[in-house]
Parts: C-alpha cells; sequence; structure tokens
C-alpha cells in the first residue's frame, strides 16, 4: 500500500509497481501491495462481549515451541502515532523460513496475512511491507508475513535453490502454510483464544499463493483476496520466452508502442457502445496491427508505421505461445500496451505500459517480464537448476512437458475447492483487463474452469471482477481504486455476497470517474443517461 491512511483508500499507485518491477530486473522481487481497506470499520463485527487482550507477557512468547521452529524472538514495540502498542514476534521455522508476527494490544479477533511478489525472498522490513503491516495492526488485526524461506539480498531470483532444493517447494508452497499455522497458534497462546476468522489478501505472486492455500490447505483462511493472482506460472514462463523470441526477430520502440496503443483505443473504445476512453473487455476487439496500424513502407523503418515483421511480433504478443499449432497460453489483451503516466523507466514521465515490462526498455537488455521467466525456467523448471540456460533452446513444440513437475508444484491451477467451499471459505479475486505483467486470461481462464465444475453454485464461494483499463493490481487508465477486503470480510462473516464493487480513479488527489465493478462475468453498462464519469448511471449487466 503506497497511501499511509488505510481508511482513506486504497491501493498502490501504478509508479510504486513499476518501480517493483525495476528492483526485479536487478534480481530482487518486486514489491507486493495487499489491497487495502477503505471502510472496514463497518464490516468488523463487533467482539467487545469477548476479552481480545493479551493473556501471557510479550516476553513470555520467546517460550513458544512450535513444529520446526529454530528460534523466536519477542520484542514490545511501543505505539507510535496511530500504530498501537504491539508485540512483535520474530524467527525462523525449518530451514531457513523467516516469519514475523504481529499482535496489536486491542485486538479485534481476527488473523490476516500478506503474500511476497515474483521470487519472493523479500526483507520483512521493507517499507511496502511494514506499512502494511502496522495498517493492519491499526484495525487490530493480529498480522504475519514470511520470505518463503530465502533472502533474495543473497540468492536473487530463483538461485535460491542452489543452496537447498527444499527452498523450491517452500517457495512453491510450504513457506506459507507453515507460517500460517504458526501464527495462528502463536495468537491462540497470546490471547488464549484462536483466531475467529483468518483472511489473506496480496496480489500477483501473493495471489498465486493465496489460491493455492484454498487449494491445498483450506483451513488455513476464510477468506482468499487474490489480486492479479499469478495463476499458471509455468504458462507465464512459456509466455515470457515466446515474446522474447518475437522481439529479438523484430524489436518494438518507444515511439511505435504508442502508434500501436493509439489505434488500439481507437478501435476498441466504443464496441461496448459507449466511448469512454476504456476498453470494456478487450475480448469483443478484433484487432490485427497488421491491417489496422499504418504499415512502413517497403524497406523502412519508421517512428510512425510498423514493418511487416514488427506486425507480427504484436500479434504474437496479443496471441501467446503456440505449440504444434495448437495454444499453449493466453497472451496479452489489445490496451495492456496503452500510454500510461509512469511508464517504466520513463522517470515519472507517460509510456507503454509494455515498456520494461514486455518490450525491453534499452536495446540489450531484459523486460522484466522475460527476467521473471527466464529465472523460473533456470532455476525451478529444470532439476537440477541450469544457471546457464538458454532460452533460446526451448522447443515450443517438443519441450513442453519439460515444465509439468514444476508445474504440479507451483501452479494454483486446481479448481477443487470442495474442502474450501464445504467449510463457508470465500475466494475473491480481482484482475485488470490491461495488466501489463500477468496475462489477465489466465485468471478468466481459471474462474470459467472453477464454473464448470462447479456451475451456477460457482457464485456463492468464489467470484471474479474484471476491470477495465487498469495494469497490474493497480495503476493505468482505469478505476483500480476498491476495497474488496471489507468486501470479503462481509461476505465471510456476514453472508453478504458482493453484487459489485464500488470503484474509483484518482488523478491528483482528485476522483476524476468512478464505476461499478462486476462480478464476471457481468459487465458495467450505460443506462443511458447522466454523466459517464458517475457510477450511479451504470449497472451490472449480462454481457
Amino acid at each position: 500500500m503506497n497511501d499511509p491512511t488505510i481508511a482513506s483508500m486504497t491501493r498502490a499507485s501504478s509508479p510504486w509497481i513499476i518501480a517493483g518491477l525495476a528492483i526485479c530486473l536487478l534480481g530482487h522481487p518486486p514489491q507486493v501491495n495487499a489491497q487495502a481497506f477503505a471502510d472496514v470499520k463497518a464490516a468488523l463485527v463487533d467482539y467487545s462481549r469477548a476479552d481480545h487482550t493479551a493473556k501471557q507477557m510479550c516476553a513470555d512468547m520467546a517460550r513458544y515451541r512450535g513444529n520446526e521452529l529454530l528460534e523466536i524472538h519477542a520484542t514490545d514495540v511501543a505505539a507510535a502515532g496511530d500504530v498501537p502498542k504491539y508485540c512483535r514476534l520474530t524467527g525462523t521455522i525449518s530451514p531457513e523460513v523467516a516469519f514475523e508476527v504481529a499482535l496489536p494490544e486491542k485486538w479485534n479477533g481476527r488473523f490476516y496475512m500478506i503474500g511476497n511478489g515474483g521470487h519472493a525472498g523479500e526483507s520483512l522490513q521493507d517499507r511496502g511491507r511494514t506499512t502494511q503491516r502496522d495498517e493492519a495492526l491499526k484495525l487490530g488485526f493480529a498480522f504475519a508475513q514470511t520470505n518463503t524461506g530465502h533472502d533474495s539480498r543473497k540468492e536473487p531470483g530463483g538461485t535460491f535453490v542452489m543452496s537447498n532444493p527444499q527452498k523450491a517447494i517452500d517457495y512453491a508452497y510450504r513457506a506459507v502454510h507453515v507460517t500460517a499455522t504458526t501464527a495462528k497458534d502463536i495468537v491462540k497462546r497470546y490471547y488464549a483464544r484462536p483466531p475467529q476468522k483468518s483472511y489473506w489478501n496480496s496480489c500477483s505472486n501473493g495471489g498465486r499463493q493465496g489460491l493455492i492455500e484454498a487449494q491445498r490447505y483450506p483451513q488455513d483462511f476464510d477468506g482468499v483476496l487474490a489480486n492479479a493472482p499469478w495463476v499458471n506460472q509455468t504458462g507465464y514462463a512459456l509466455g515470457t520466452m515466446w515474446n522474447q523470441r518475437a522481439l529479438e526477430a523484430a524489436a518494438l520502440t518507444a515511439p511505435k508502442l504508442a502508434l500501436l496503443a493509439e489505434r488500439v483505443m481507437a478501435a476498441c473504445d466504443e464496441v461496448d457502445g459507449l466511448k469512454d476512453g476504456l476498453i470494456d473487455d478487450p475480448r469483443k476487439c478484433r484487432f490485427d496491427a497488421r491491417t489496422q496500424v499504418p504499415a512502413c513502407a517497403a524497406g523502412t523503418d519508421a517512428p510512425n508505421c510498423l514493418t511487416p515483421a514488427q506486425a507480427d511480433t504484436v500479434m504474437k504478443i496479443y496471441g501467446g505461445p503456440v505449440s504444434n499449432g495448437k495454444s499453449l497460453f493466453p497472451g496479452f489483451m489489445p490496451g495492456s500496451e496503452g500510454v500510461v503516466a509512469g511508464g517504466f523507466g520513463n522517470a515519472g514521465g507517460a509510456a507503454s505500459a509494455w515498456m520494461g515490462t514486455i518490450v525491453p526498455a534499452q536495446p540489450g537488455a531484459k523486460a522484466a517480464d522475460f527476467n521473471l521467466g527466464e529465472g523460473t525456467m533456470r532455476y525451478l523448471v529444470h532439476t537440477p537448476p541450469k544457471p546457464d540456460y538458454d532460452t533460446r533452446s526451448f522447443n515450443f513444440d517438443r519441450d513442453v512437458p519439460l515444465l509439468d513437475d514444476w508445474a504440479a508444484k507451483a501452479n494454483a491451477t486446481n479448481t477443487n475447492l470442495d474442502a474450501l467451499r464445504k467449510r463457508g471459505g470465500k475466494v475473491l479475486m480481482t484482475y485488470g483487463w490491461a495488466d501489463q505483467i500477468l496475462e489477465p486470461m489466465a485468471g478468466v481462464e481459471y474462474y470459467e474452469q472453477l464454473t464448470k465444475r462447479y456451475g451456477s453454485k460457482t457464485s456463492d464461494f468464489a467470484r471474479l471482477f474484471m476491470v477495465p483499463g487498469m495494469t497490474h493490481c493497480s495503476g493505468g487508465i482505469g478505476t483500480d481504486r476498491f476495497d474488496a477486503v471489507t468486501a470479503l470480510i462481509n461476505w465471510v462473516e456476514k453472508g453478504k455476497a458482493p453484487q459489485s464493487l464500488a470503484a474509483s480513479r484518482v488523478v491528483d488527489n482528485r476522483t476524476v470517474r468512478t464505476r461499478p465493478l462486476c462480478p464476471y462475468p457481468q459487465v458495467a453498462r450505460y443506462k443511458g443517461q447522466g454523466s459517464i464519469d458517475e457510477a450511479t448511471n451504470f449497472s451490472c449487466r449480462a454481457p
């Protein structure tokens, strides 16, 4: 979270996300932004009749012993500003799973945990993470986090598996689970009662972790908020290699991406019947860069046109990787290349969202997506790791099964949520249609697979909200600020399923547009009267 006041709204700004990607380029994980609460105080059940204060001294918690616990430290932290006094426990679970548990003086009866970005390994004291901890403490949550079993400052990217293969399992799924169970046991001992409800909230790889929890360990959390989840890590790796190969064949420049974005918006904006500067559902726009973007004259390559090879590159990025003539994984959506403020590597100015993420920001550099995918291939897919593996050697028609073993460990694609559903658990997913880091159709396809399994009952326990114009986790040109946390709490604790989410777009601290976000497959449709910038003039309808 970027805004220091959790009650005032909402999500991290696009430049902050992009800054995290810059870190990823250097081999360190991007920051992960859990979504903020806006009206959460109104959602909190009144537990005033229960005694939710500490039953032990904080220092005494250092004597706690749990399964596979190697060390633990307890520190009383004095109140500072509006952050209340709390007991901070840090420790290590075998072999190297670092964790933190923060226990407020006045507890609201709930447990709350956030996840990790990219290949994880963040310091638990990173500013973005401590900000999220402090905001949770202000509202009385018992809070926990983990580095998933390695320190990226010492072992950047996927290199952590070189020192101990167990770290791959810890990163894939184990570390979050053992941290959650340890933390909840600590909560129970400290307050002499277990949490009434437990919540997960994170985006990107953190969204993947949340879905993994729902699939593998459904008892850990009552509510999972998975924002832009990295559902299919191996499919993503295939996509990054596919895109890199296309870009090596025909590079794209910033002026050409700006031209592409302009033509996409011109072609797609009004497909939904409303000219509002947003692409409501990019799937409904049949855009072809080979015919709808000016073509360079034969033998020329100017900024205001695409060569045939460059147009083919664009269409390969939209189309996604193919094996033996069949689609392997979704591509990126028309609109994801849009020009946004704070574009990657552009010192806060405007640039294409693809620049630096999918397309290298500078000649010879690696785009952030490819950097992450290459690291996944070298260190996690290959067993033993192959640090010098050249992705150019990958054969899309022959080598795809090489990823199967890692897919079984790390992908959050299992649709069997029977155990979570039976115990009343809920999953709320969000995804930006203009996501330039993770392909949004991966999230859509997972939800559609859930629907095939559970039919009309799917929405009783799992809902997906797609956000037109929003990039990765937040940012872009859409209404990217909304409070899904309160919606999740109300759903879990009051049985009030979210019929829509109130979203806004804020520019220079001013709200310039509000819209409802609708549960997929519903979409927001203009009623025909009033400002197109006011949510009251829209309603959720079937597409």
